[in-house]
């Protein structure tokens, strides 16, 4: 495979890695609350858009409607139900419940769609090919990937800096309790970013979806790399884990096709040596409270 082969792939899979890395952190941004459940809502929407597309017929244009719906009530759903009826919650409380809300949609999805592997497209295939310049190929998927990106990235941009909802979110994350004193509805900003996270979470996942096979464990590896760049760009840093992305993409493009073997744990060397030398990530601020 060419250099610039490996290089348009890389940063493609790792554009992806970034999506799914902001679902975590617009979820963290808001509660400061790891959401390790975000994989398995991802994979069971994505099943819902494949219920759809194979069982009903629909356009596949409307079963990305659907399961985009679907996501934005899974994530208020998880949020209202699981979350927030917990009394006096500390962080790891709340993640042994985001972990107990992967489990329960990974056996549901495998009860109702079964644990075999089944395929899913979407219309935009990596394998078909544009030759930019001698040596650099890229894809259809590809493309649809970065667009896709960048339409997202400039949308949490002025969402986060220009809306009142975005202004909110960022204040319930800094501190809950004078936010509600500010008038802020902390609850609805909670529900919120969980529909809001679960639906790029969705998209992200049909994205990978076109180079995997369908099954209830197809999400798995992704968080791992996705949640890596997030913690290498920075877990507060919305651009930060986009870079982290396309970097995390390069890395295991590049070192995968050097040494094959060694390709799945990268995610977890990565994740060591940012926690090792530089735990707020790339561009991820580190403050020191003093007591």
């Amino acid at each position: 495979m060419p250099f610039g082969q490996l290089l348009i792939e890389g940063l493609a899979m790792g554009a992806c890695y970034g999506l799914f890395g902001l679902a975590v952190v617009i979820i963290y941004k808001t509660s400061e609350v790891v959401n390790f459940a975000a994989g398995d809502m991802a994979m069971f929407s994505t099943f819902v858009a494949f219920h759809v597309l194979a069982l009903h017929g629909c356009p596949f244009w409307v079963a990305f409607l659907v399961s985009l719906l679907f996501a934005a009530l899974l994530g208020i759903f998880v949020e209202f139900f699981f979350l927030r009826p917990a009394k006096n919650p500390t962080l790891v409380g709340l993640i042994v419940i985001t972990i107990g809300a992967q489990l329960l949609l990974s056996g549901l999805a495998s009860w109702k769609w079964g644990a075999e592997q089944k395929a899913f497209t979407i219309p935009f295939s990596y394998k078909v090919t544009y030759e930019l310049f001698p040596g650099f190929v890229i894809s259809q998927w590809a493309i649809a990937v970065f667009v896709i990106a960048a339409v997202i990235m400039v949308t949490l941009y002025f969402f986060f800096n220009h809306t009142k909802l975005g202004t909110a979110m960022r204040a319930t994350q800094q501190n809950k309790h004078a936010a509600k004193i500010m008038g802020i509805k902390t609850e609805r900003v909670f529900a919120f970013a969980w529909a809001f996270s679960s639906v790029i979470g969705v998209t992200a996942a049909m994205l990978m979806s076109a180079k995997t096979i369908l099954d209830p464990q197809f999400m798995m590896e992704p968080f791992l790399r996705a949640f890596a760049a997030a913690v290498l760009g920075g877990l507060m840093s919305v651009p930060g884990v986009l870079i982290g992305g396309g970097i995390m993409g390069l890395i295991e493009n590049f070192f995968g096709y050097a040494w094959p073997a060694w390709k799945p744990i990268t995610a977890f060397v990565v994740i060591v040596l940012v926690l090792c030398f530089r735990p707020s990530g790339l561009f991820g601020k580190h403050y020191i409270k003093k007591v």
